[in-house]
């Protein structure tokens, strides 16, 4: 199984062709539900009115239909699914059905269970799930998890906070999301994410050595436990014999802990001299018995419980952390420079720590609903594996570019065309069209017109590249046309005339057929750009096939500050960088 990779297409589909058994340690997903979303919509029977503009994106996903009525007949018909799909799955789906109808939210639940149990099937025993999604359609999701992985297996409803409500109008408003988090059996990888202690709790507690170091020490912890032993444990050490007051020597956990591997393997008195000569234990003067310390680092504090909502920093309140409590799963805001233009974007925080809790290292995290790619990001930062995977090509195309301006990789991506027939095959699919335009604007690094937009008018322009013109940062723009069917040089001169409309430098025709020769005359006619920079001449009509770009790697003339495609993700050095971060930096 390759993994460090995304895969391009319906991940229903990919999960059957390419991940195997039991192969993944854990799995994140974030739907593509939109609870935006009026509740009586969703459930609007189909035989009603659906006009209404905000049923659009969430009928172009979920939609009770032919694929809908497939989808079910193969989860309830044993003859479909052959033994694939659990009883229990089949039940539930058809009671669910029975009770609420066939309408959108049913069509969701059906297209969700489908998947669910494939993304099951590719849990290792080991591994956990979290599913991200908000009260819309939580409740029924919780259903068909609790029937796949087991009532016994349900480990938290983690409520995550947002700064800000969606706009209930007859309602408290709703500012939570939430992830439902299940293992795979009772013998899961689980490793407690912990937040800073607060800043009165460490001050009075631990003290600076003379080394800068946080130190511990109390008289209520001891190194002795009740009960004379004749073994070594019962021998005395620097001048302190237990045996005396019928006692014996009892390292605690949290000294131990704080040493190497092979101090386990020591005797008793060994450990004790190995314990005082690293300044793990302390011997005051006229001191009953030593005394244990416990230094502060990064892994201590207070275990994150099942509420995470960033709390505003007050001066004193936190040791260590200017920000604030739980600043890592922050809403992101507006203006934040995590931000990516993506309207669904969660913070890295929030995905970092899932995987640092349920993701052991070096482990293989998958997300089949990538968007923009967070969880890749998190995964990568953390030091694990990763597969992403996406329907939509200006996802696949986002992630890259984020990948890229991340950590300076250019990852593969499977399932997109290499060769032309594959191209014609992805331009007569289902939403062919904007997929072949956002597949074949990437291959140029063109930006879509109106970002995550799909539909509407474009007057006449798929996508741009923009760069820069003057000695000032003066910006200039490359306009792209691009075209999937039938082409003649009626359309090369309407690119002509959008670029003088729009006053761009230089116009980009892509087109999957060969251009005639009165196209490339019309191009010729159109005459050169010249850079004011480099004095360097530019066609100003450009014409490219699909073939030239897949075969021979051809790329338009431009100038060569050209500004990067998407909105540039933060540059993650190395692993330690992705880290949450230092509890005491």
């Amino acid at each position: 199984m390759q993994t460090n990779v995304l895969y391009y297409g319906d991940n229903l589909d990919i999960l059957r062709r390419y991940v195997p058994d039991a192969s993944v340690d854990l799995i994140y997903l974030d739907p593509p539900f939109n609870s935006n979303r009026d509740y009586n919509v969703i459930f609007r029977d189909e035989s009603g009115n659906r006009s209404d503009a905000q049923l659009l994106a969430f009928e172009d996903t979920w939609h009770w239909g032919p694929s809908a009525e497939s989808t079910y007949r193969y989860l309830t018909n044993t003859a479909h699914h052959e033994g694939r799909v659990p009883d229990k799955v089949s039940t539930i789906i058809a009671a669910l059905r029975s009770g609420i109808g066939s309408n959108q939210m049913m069509a969701y639940l059906v297209e969700m269970a489908v998947r669910l149990v494939e993304l099951h099937r590719v849990l290792k025993p080991t591994g956990s799930l979290y599913l991200h999604c908000d009260p819309t359609a939580s409740s029924y999701l919780k259903i068909l998890l609790d029937v796949l992985f087991d009532p016994r297996n349900f480990r938290n409803e983690v409520v995550w906070r947002r700064t800000g409500s969606h706009g209930a109008q007859k309602s408290f408003g709703p500012i939570h999301d939430t992830l439902l988090f299940y293992s795979k059996s009772g013998d899961y990888y689980f490793k407690p994410v912990k937040r800073p202690y607060m800043r009165g709790h460490a001050e009075t507690r631990y003290k600076a050595d003379a080394t800068g170091r946080m130190k511990f020490s109390s008289g209520g912890n001891v190194l002795t436990g009740a009960g004379a032993t004749k073994g070594e444990s019962g021998q005395p050490w620097r001048g302190f014999d237990p045996s005396a007051k019928n006692r014996h020597w009892a390292i605690p956990g949290f000294v131990a802990q704080q040493m190497p591997s092979q101090f386990s393997e020591m005797g008793t008195l060994a450990k004790l001299e190995a314990l005082y000569q690293a300044g793990l234990i302390d011997i005051n003067v006229g001191a009953a018995w030593p005394t244990p310390v416990r230094f502060l680092d990064d892994e201590d504090g207070q275990p994150v419980q099942d509420i995470w909502a960033f709390q505003p920093y007050t001066e004193g309140t936190v040791f260590g952390t200017p920000e604030g409590i739980d600043a890592d799963v922050k809403w992101l805001g507006p203006t934040d420079p995590e931000r990516l233009g993506w309207q669904t974007q969660k913070p890295i925080g929030v995905l970092q720590r899932v995987i640092q809790a349920s993701c052991p290292p070096g482990g293989v995290a998958l997300d089949p609903f990538c968007g923009c790619g967070t969880a890749t990001i998190a995964a990568h930062g953390l030091g694990r594996k990763w597969i992403g995977i996406d329907i939509t090509y200006l996802s696949i195309a986002v992630m890259k570019a984020r990948l890229k301006d991340s950590f300076g990789i250019d990852v593969p991506v499977i399932g997109q065309p290499t060769e032309v027939e594959g191209a014609r095959q992805l331009a007569q699919g289902d939403d062919g069209r904007y997929q072949f335009q956002w597949w074949a604007l990437n291959l140029i690094d063109a930006r879509p017109l109106g970002g995550t937009e799909k539909k509407g008018s474009d007057r006449g322009i798929d996508g741009r590249v923009t760069f820069t013109i003057g000695p000032k940062g003066e910006m200039g723009q490359a306009l792209v046309s691009v075209k999937s069917g039938h082409v003649n040089s009626a359309m090369v001169r309407d690119l002509k005339g959008t670029i003088e409309r729009e006053k761009a430098e230089i116009g980009i025709f892509i087109t999957l057929e060969e251009p005639t020769r009165e196209m490339e005359l019309e191009a010729t006619t159109a005459g050169v750009y010249t850079s004011p920079i480099s004095g360097k001449d530019y066609p100003r009509i450009q014409i490219l096939t699909i073939r030239e770009l897949l075969e021979e790697h051809k790329k338009p003339m431009l100038p060569l500050l050209i500004l990067p495609t998407y909105q540039q993700a933060q540059r993650i050095a190395d692993k330690k960088a992705a880290e949450q971060g230092e509890l005491f930096g």
